[in-house]
This record gives structure tokens, C-alpha cells and sequence, in this order.
């Protein structure tokens, strides 16, 4: 998968049922279907005493696939798991074009709290790699894929980035970027339903924190965390002093998927929509996309973010993990009209 393989991302035409922003990313959490999916959890201990657990996904319907056949690794969002709607639905676009899926839960993430002190966080690429070269012991003969969403696919990107042609992902997707995680942060201060966001989030985050203070001790300032009603105080109280950053802006800076997206040397299909409410549009990275032939773009003037919802109430269309799928089933040689 060397050369470039033509990719045309079919248009999205948003639901009129669902007009702004807004309500795509708030009806993209409850509307698609739950059912479908059974996972089978493995426990993967990692070398510093935690744990990770990898959810191997069974679809209904779909044909048995060996070994050898293509494998995509699924990463969830903030606060979100392998339960999360929109992986579900990524799953079941993968199997109909003939990929198998494995869905990632971060630390903390999968319905248990992680033993070690830390937790995850939108720059961390290690638990990711470590999955990843896990994957690729087991199943040699396999094509290893990606789809990340939101801080997932920040998490991806910079993975990709990092590892350049070294890459064990040999094709990706990333879907809601938040390419500038600073920028995003100060435009979500900006609006009421920006701050309604932030606070359903922080409330989970603090409540996280909360929960291993007795392994945190006298490290944070326990007080600051509760206090935190903005991403950039949570973040400057509490991740970035717990993960070995100075402050906000260092983890900011230091984590942003679109400082890495120039040293992409894989096959990766960016699906954004400029109506994100979670990103500044400002900050996306054009001249650095552009420039990387190893980037597809399917950018979209509307579908709020991980929304992208098409089609009626009664049948709708599930847009972004569509076009992931048949983008790495086109990589992979599996595509499927």
C-alpha cells in the first residue's frame, strides 16, 4: 500500500431533520443502534503492573474472517469506551467490507479503574503502540488499520506521525480531529453550548481524579481539580502535572495532532466537518495536509463533531464510519460496493 489508491469520499448531505452543529453532535450519541455487536474482552497487562482492555468484535450477520484477514484497531473518544455508539457502528462498517475490529479502551475507560496513578490523555501513543505491536506478534500475516475518534484520533495521528513509515498501521482514519487541542479548548469557552460540553466532561474527569485520590496523595492540589470548570484548569491542575507536562499549554503544544500530521507516511483519510464545535477551524493544518501526499481529506461544511448523520429519522445514515471503512477496505484491497 505503497502507492496512492484513488479515494473519492461520496458527499454528505446532512440531515434536514437535524439542522446546525449542535444537533448532529448531540443526536450522533444516542441515535445509532446499540445492537449488532458482541465483543469478546481481553485483558492485556502492561509492562508498568496496569491493564488494557481490548474488545475483539463479533457483527451479526457478518462471514467468518481468518487470521490473515484485515484488522482495524478502534479508538474511543474522551470519556468514551468501546461501548460508544459510534464505535459500534464502526465495527459493523467494517465488517460489511470485510475488516475485522478490535476496539481499544483507554485507561479507566472500560468500565473498571485502572491500577497505576495515571490515566490517559490526548497525547499518549505508548498504550497505543504497545496494542499495537501486540496485534501484530499475534496475526503476522494480518494488515494492521486505524480508526481514532476525537481524542482518539488526535492519539492516532500523532501516532502515525511519530512512527512515520515505521508505522505497524499500514492505512487509517481519523474522524473529529481536534488538531489544536489548545485552540479548541478557548473556542469551547467561547459559547454557552461549548460550556455545557466542558462541564458534562470535567464533571467525569474530576470525578476519576476523585476517585484515586489516595494513590494521588499530596502530587495535585486536590482543590484546584474541584474548582476546574474549563478544559484548559482541568488540564493545568491536574493532566498535564500528572503526566509530566509544566502545565496546559505544554500538554497542549506538546500533544497536538497537528504538529505530527507532516511526518504521516501512511495511507490516512481525515474526516472533519469545519462546523465542529469542539475545533477551531483556524487551526487546522491545511498547508501541512496538503503538502502530505498520504493524506485523503473528506471535509465537510457541516456534521458537528463525530455527528455526520444522513437519511430520515426512521432510517438513518451514519456518514463518517461509512466512508472510514470503504477508505480502509479500498486500502486493503477488501472493498465492497
Amino acid at each position: 500500500m505503497t502507492d496512492r489508491i484513488p479515494f473519492t469520499p461520496t458527499p454528505f448531505r446532512p440531515a434536514r431533520w437535524l439542522p446546525g452543529a449542535h444537533a448532529q453532535t448531540v443526536a450522533g450519541r444516542f441515535i445509532r443502534p446499540p445492537h449488532g455487536v458482541a465483543y469478546r474482552r481481553e485483558r492485556v497487562e502492561t509492562p508498568d503492573g496496569d491493564f488494557l482492555d481490548l474488545d475483539f468484535a463479533t457483527v451479526e450477520g457478518a462471514p467468518a474472517a481468518g487470521d490473515d484477514s484485515p484488522l482495524c484497531l478502534v479508538i474511543h473518544g474522551l470519556e468514551g469506551s468501546s461501548n460508544s455508539s459510534y464505535m459500534l457502528e464502526t465495527c459493523r462498517a467494517l465488517a460489511g467490507q470485510g475488516i475485522r475490529s478490535v476496539a481499544m479502551n483507554f485507561r479507566g475507560c472500560s468500565g473498571e479503574p485502572n491500577r497505576a496513578l495515571r490515566f490517559y490523555h490526548a497525547g499518549e501513543t505508548g498504550d497505543t503502540a504497545f496494542l499495537l505491536d501486540l496485534l501484530a506478534g499475534r496475526y503476522p500475516r494480518a494488515t494492521l488499520l486505524g480508526v481514532g475518534f476525537s481524542l482518539g484520533a488526535n492519539v492516532l495521528l500523532k501516532y502515525l506521525g511519530e512512527r512515520g513509515a515505521g508505522s505497524r498501521i499500514r492505512a487509517a482514519a481519523a474522524v473529529s480531529i481536534p488538531f489544536d487541542l489548545g485552540a479548541g479548548s478557548d473556542k469551547l469557552d467561547r459559547s454557552f453550548m461549548g460550556r455545557v460540553y466542558v462541564r458534562h466532561f470535567v464533571r467525569r474527569l474530576r470525578g476519576k481524579f476523585a476517585g484515586k485520590q489516595h494513590l494521588i496523595g499530596d502530587r495535585l492540589d486536590a482543590e484546584r481539580i474541584r474548582r476546574a470548570r474549563s478544559f484548559r484548569e482541568f488540564d493545568d491542575a491536574a493532566t498535564a502535572l500528572l503526566h509530566g507536562f509544566r502545565d496546559a499549554e505544554d500538554y497542549y503544544t506538546r500533544s497536538s495532532s497537528a504538529g505530527y500530521v507532516a511526518r504521516i507516511r501512511v495511507p490516512t483519510l481525515l474526516v472533519h466537518a469545519t462546523d465542529d464545535p469542539f475545533v477551531d477551524e483556524r487551526a487546522i493544518p491545511h498547508a501541512d495536509i496538503d503538502a502530505n501526499p498520504c493524506l485523503y481529506t473528506a471535509f465537510t461544511p457541516h456534521g458537528g463533531h463525530v455527528g455526520f448523520i444522513a437519511g430520515s429519522p426512521r432510517r438513518p445514515r451514519f456518514w463518517a464510519e461509512g466512508e472510514a471503512a470503504r477508505f480502509l477496505a479500498a486500502q486493503a484491497g477488501t472493498e465492497r460496493a
